[in-house]
């Protein structure tokens, strides 16, 4: 008898008991139950290929090119150059603070590899400072440098480069771009890459002390170990940004300009960066060859000076 006929069977059975006034509970035969997670609809196959879902692919870093010829006409550090005057004194000039940013055990600074370059007031020379100095530590041999405009009211950093403007820091503050490495720069400067300022924001003061911009700076300080970030920052009298920056570094270069920056702002610029762990000074723009120019002030090296970049760029 076939399974159909069974429970054809069975039914009149059941029908039958009903009939009489009994009621009971009786399986069907094994073979016509169906699991309770088996779809009741036969599966359709099909021939349409399987595409898998592809795993997210960092952004990379896009190239710019640098004009070489162009920088060292202006006065700047270029690689192709590396025993020019204005080399030899950035050469001076890097050694403590690539000495502090390596220090390890009891003498270690804390972000010593955040290294922040500021003025008292505009035009000192803070961003030719912070080129050269950035340049001069990407021609070591075991350093990778991040050039980043931190100046976001007035950047400067990529029109010094003559390069247009791009998407930078803000963006990435904001929240307008998720990944740091969709903005950054990577230039034909080996081992140097640069991260734009970005757009202008209203709320730029607040963005750079929020706990993002902290975030963004474990990133950047952590990811690798043998990076050095050179920051551009504004003018520590006449913005806020520069003093809420200077909270995150291990260093800050302040830059005075001979015969122009007064005894009184220098006190004052000093005063503003205190809370960091070590601060130093570069003389600029000095016509006097025999005066030292670079005073420092902290641990980790002690205090010295060295020859003065004095180039006439601001």
């Amino acid at each position: 008898m076939s399974i159909i006929e069974k429970a054809v069977k069975r039914l009149d059975q059941l029908k039958s008991a009903a009939g009489e006034g009994v009621v009971e509970s009786a399986p069907l035969p094994e073979a016509l139950v169906l699991p309770e997670d088996k779809p009741l609809a036969p599966k359709v196959e099909s021939n349409a290929p399987v595409v898998a879902t592809p795993a997210p692919v960092r952004a990379q870093p896009k190239s710019v090119h640098i004009d070489l010829a162009r920088l060292a006409a202006r006065g700047l550090v270029t690689p192709d150059q590396p025993r020019s005057a204005i080399a030899e004194e950035f050469r001076l000039i890097k050694r403590p603070l690539l000495a502090n940013a390596v220090l390890e055990g009891p003498a270690a600074v804390d972000n010593g590899n955040l290294i922040m370059i500021s003025s008292a007031l505009p035009g000192e020379g803070k961003t030719f400072n912070a080129i050269n100095l950035a340049i001069s530590m990407a021609m070591e041999l075991d350093y990778t440098v991040l050039l980043v405009d931190a100046d976001v009211s007035r950047p400067s950093v990529l029109r010094e480069f003559d390069l247009p403007p791009q998407p930078g820091l803000m963006d990435v503050l904001a929240g307008e771009v998720e990944d740091l490495s969709e903005v950054l720069l990577k230039t034909n400067i080996d081992k140097l890459s640069i991260l734009p300022a970005g757009m202008p924001h209203q709320r730029a003061t607040e963005l750079l002390a929020s706990d993002g911009m902290t975030q963004l700076l474990e990133q950047m300080a952590h990811r690798y170990a043998d990076r050095i970030i050179v920051f551009d920052s504004p003018p520590l009298l006449v913005t806020t940004e520069s003093r809420v920056l200077a909270t995150h570094m291990g260093q800050v270069v302040l830059v005075v300009e001979a015969e122009r920056t007064t005894h009184a702002h220098v006190r004052q610029a000093l005063a503003a960066i205190e809370p960091c762990p070590i601060r130093m000074m570069v003389l600029n723009k000095s016509r006097d060859r025999s005066v030292g120019g670079y005073y420092g002030y902290g641990y980790g090296y002690g205090y010295g000076k060295a020859p003065e970049a004095s180039s006439e760029a601001a």
